[in-house]
């Protein structure tokens, strides 16, 4: 197959550079502790500093793979299928969650929402990031707001990106991995004068699972 053709299927979504797709648990929000098929996706242009699958980012060191294929894998496990990345938005997922809803499958998405939304989409995990804010319509399509806390600045954003989503939205401070220590007493704080926002923890690094 040329290069020419590749990019024409990946422009479909008939293919898709998938970085790597197993079954676990998902380790942080709202479903923490719920079995899930994760697929994460290549590539990002977001550019968080502070991003623990940096390798994600260039699409290109991660294979094709059939889009119908990899549905009909994931389906095998679980019918809890989670896109992730990298940004999963930055590709066509029409045929993807196509065949996942074909499959029977509940399909959650993790995204910056840097850009349009594709696919159909049972629940939204938006976590904005300042290098690249969401697009203003994915505000209110979002299901939770997860916001990485790494430093004191961050309360602030959180704050800011809070006011922009729905009512029902579910509302997620999480700190980042390595600053856990010094943030997490903060993100106590924070919400014991804010209750409306809850805590995550990124539980499957305690547990040692993917």
């Amino acid at each position: 197959m040329t290069k020419e053709e590749e990019n024409i299927l990946l422009n479909e979504g008939k293919m898709l550079p998938v970085m790597e797709h197993f079954y676990t648990i998902q380790g942080e929000g709202y479903h923490a502790g719920k079995a899930a098929y994760f697929i994460r996706l290549g590539g990002c242009d977001v550019g968080c500093h502070w991003c623990d699958v940096k390798e994600s980012w260039d699409p290109k060191l991660h294979p094709l793979m059939n889009t119908v294929e990899i549905a009909e894998t994931a389906a095998k496990y679980c019918k809890t299928i989670v896109l992730t990345g990298g940004e999963p938005l930055m590709w066509n997922l029409e045929i993807l969650t196509s065949k996942l809803k074909e499959l029977g499958c509940t399909i959650h998405i993790e995204t910056s929402g840097a850009y349009p939304m594709s696919g159909h989409l049972d629940w939204i995990t938006l976590s904005p990031k300042k290098t690249g804010l969401p697009l203003e319509e994915i505000y209110s399509k979002a299901s939770e707001l997860k916001m990485i806390i790494f430093n004191n600045n961050d309360f602030k954003f959180a704050q800011e990106q809070g006011e922009k989503v729905n009512g029902d939205c579910e509302l997620y401070l999480q700190s980042e991995w390595s600053k856990r220590d010094a943030m997490y007493p903060k993100i106590t704080d924070f919400i014991l004068e804010n209750p409306k926002w809850r805590s995550s923890i990124q539980t499957h690094k305690y547990l040692n699972i993917p």
